[in-house]
């Protein structure tokens, strides 16, 4: 058993988000693992960018309510205690609604070049507007 301390909590980069969201690295592979996991809070209205990953992400609702949205329009509300799971290759984005934050673990298994995200464009504000008229906020 290995007993790891607290992480210390870093904003995430602008160049990736929309808004304040802070991340808490939980794991960093190192070989021959490849399971990374960090803790994700977003503010209200913070958000990703749009971006897919090359083996699928899941992501684990700690806190709060949020928004997971893909490039055909589908966006679910998520709560606490609620599951996603992003297939491989699948471009979306996910973050808080404009009036709660959202907390959760994000997980990605690695394609053994790092965590197999691409990071693209911003999410931009009507964007995020319709995916909150989808889900009726």
């Amino acid at each position: 058993m290995k007993h790891v301390p607290d992480t210390p909590t870093a904003k995430a980069p602008a160049e990736r988000f929309t808004g304040d969201v802070y991340l808490n690295l939980i794991e960093t592979p190192s070989e021959p693992a490849r399971l990374a996991v960090g803790l994700v809070r977003f503010t209200p209205g913070a958000r990703t960018n749009w971006h897919s990953h090359a083996l699928g992400q899941t992501l684990c609702i700690t806190d709060g309510v949020g928004l997971v949205g893909t490039r055909d329009g589908n966006v679910v509300r998520v709560s606490a205690g609620e599951t996603v799971k992003c297939p491989a290759g699948e471009e979306h984005w996910h973050g808080a609604t404009d009036t709660t934050l959202m907390a959760h673990l994000a997980m990605v298994v690695g394609d053994g070049n790092g965590d197999g995200t691409s990071w693209l464009e911003p999410v931009t504000d009507e964007q995020y507007a319709a995916a909150l008229a989808t889900i009726g906020h």
